[in-house]
């Protein structure tokens, strides 16, 4: 028997097996590259994001980075997309819970949470059950991100708060100078890798090592590094300076590797910038992959690892280090960002058909704006009030491999909802309330509704197809 070529079977890579080159750097949205890039394959995460700083940043006129910037403030309407409100609310409550409380009383740090969300979200997914990530921050946001990295790496991953302080900060007169920023540590399996032995600090006085000679034992070489870093910001006239308006040390970034990653081990940095953490990963024999919307991104750390003082693996890095424009293509099982609900997906990561707002409308005007449990009839002229009276539910749970799209959502009025459980079906919730085998006949026929639903769903694949209705997911600018 002859296989059919006109449906093949993707082939499939066990999870963890990487489906990018070392030494690569995307160019583009950070999340498209991460939703592409398959499960459990990156060993360190040590990236500096946008801190909320509330303004504009520029590089330098005339240096290297010339022409690279990034704005970082943020707005609720203008930078919140519906397709990241739509991936927290139905695949992290905790998080959403989360950042719809910070939202009641700051709306512009709720938009920035929505923003590093759904990013954390996927780095989540992409590192190895040993894996770590050090997030740079600074305190304009840091306690709100330990927040948020505690609904999606678990409260008891988190491993330490680093604080790097560089001294050379300008002395105001009416506060405490500022002069440390934040770096945030998790551990997906909470214990991660640290070595201990790369990074010893010197002791502070002669005691413990005349201790150790009086007893015969041979001194050790440091103690445990203290969680504060103590190190000189770069200045205007640094030699490694890049000119990058965000730059960070490079012994900074080596610190964080060495502690956190082995050699051959993949780092990758998703806010790539001027790479400092592809260069520091280069020099310590790591591999790396790297993201950033910057077009320079590439040349700029050809040219950084060309000029290293350092012995490096290459005498000349210009065919080495790959520039890639698209997003890599997953090669595994595609599972989501949502592990701890056990998702069943088995494709691809795809923009949804509908947004939930869309889908909240469109089932209450095919089924007359009921409640799909106890069949409560909301009446109001006011389609505004009328979407925000019912909850958008899953008639399969997430736990039993129930998707997010049209077909597997129904309408409740709030006491059914708050009735239902993460792994109640709709149906159970039906003969509670009185309908079912043997009972009154719901009014909504659930067999009715898939149908239905199954035809506006094709009704929007045509419509995408012909390029008359764009995906969910805006590109940006």
């Amino acid at each position: 028997m002859t296989p059919s070529t006109t449906n093949p079977i993707r082939s499939l890579s066990p999870t963890g097996t990487p489906n990018f080159a070392n030494r690569t750097l995307f160019q583009g949205d950070n999340l498209d590259v991460m939703r592409g890039i398959n499960s459990a394959t990156i060993d360190l995460i040590a990236t500096d994001p946008p801190f909320n700083k509330g303004r504009d940043f520029h590089a330098t006129p005339d240096s290297l980075s010339h022409g690279a910037s990034f704005q970082d403030r943020w707005r609720w309407d203008v930078d919140v997309q519906p397709e990241w409100l739509d991936q927290i609310q139905d695949d992290w409550p905790a998080t959403w819970f989360y950042i719809d409380a910070v939202r009641a009383f700051d709306e512009p740090m709720a938009a920035y949470l929505c923003f590093m969300g759904v990013r954390l979200m996927e780095m989540e997914r992409l590192l190895t059950p040993t894996g770590s990530i050090y997030l740079h921050c600074d305190p304009t946001a840091s306690h709100y991100l330990k927040g948020l990295m505690d609904t999606i790496f678990g409260r008891k991953n988190f491993r330490n708060e680093i604080i790097w302080y560089y001294k050379n900060a300008s002395r105001g007169k009416a506060q405490h100078a500022k002069a440390h920023e934040n770096i945030l540590l998790y551990a997906k399996d909470g214990r991660g890798v640290f070595n201990r032995n790369a990074v010893l600090a010197p002791y502070e006085s002669g005691m413990t090592e005349w201790r150790y000679k009086k007893a015969g034992k041979t001194p050790p070489e440091g103690k445990t590094p203290d969680d504060v870093i103590i190190m000189p910001a770069l200045n205007t006239m640094d030699k490694e300076r890049m000119g990058y308006p965000t730059q960070k040390p490079l012994a900074l970034y080596e610190r964080l590797i060495l502690a956190g990653s082995n050699e051959g081990d993949i780092v990758f940095d998703p806010f790539a910038g001027c790479a400092t953490t592809c260069v520091a990963a280069e020099r310590l024999g790591r591999q790396w992959v790297g993201a950033d919307y910057w077009p320079n991104t590439h040349s700029l750390v050809v040219k950084r690892l060309n000029d290293s003082k350092t012995a490096l693996r290459l005498n000349d890095y210009r065919q080495a280090v790959h520039k890639e424009v698209t997003p890599p293509v997953r090669t595994d099982a595609a599972d989501v960002a949502a592990p701890a609900l056990k998702t069943l997906y088995t494709k691809p990561y795809e923009p949804a058909l509908f947004t939930r707002d869309e889908m909240v409308r469109k089932l209450g005007e095919a089924f007359d704006w009921q409640c799909w449990g106890c069949n409560f009839k909301m009446i109001s002229s006011d389609l505004h009030a009328l979407g925000d009276y019912f909850h958008l539910h899953h008639r399969i749970p997430h736990s039993e491999g129930g998707s997010n799209e049209l077909g597997n959502r129904c309408l409740l009025c709030p006491p059914c909802n708050n009735k239902i459980g993460n792994v109640e079906q709709l149906t159970a919730l039906r003969r509670r309330a009185g309908y079912g085998r043997n009972k009154r006949t719901h009014p909504v026929d659930l067999a009715r509704a898939t149908r239905w639903a199954q035809a506006e769903e094709n009704k929007r694949r045509e419509e995408r197809i012909a390029g008359r209705t764009p995906p969910m997911r805006a590109e940006k600018n």
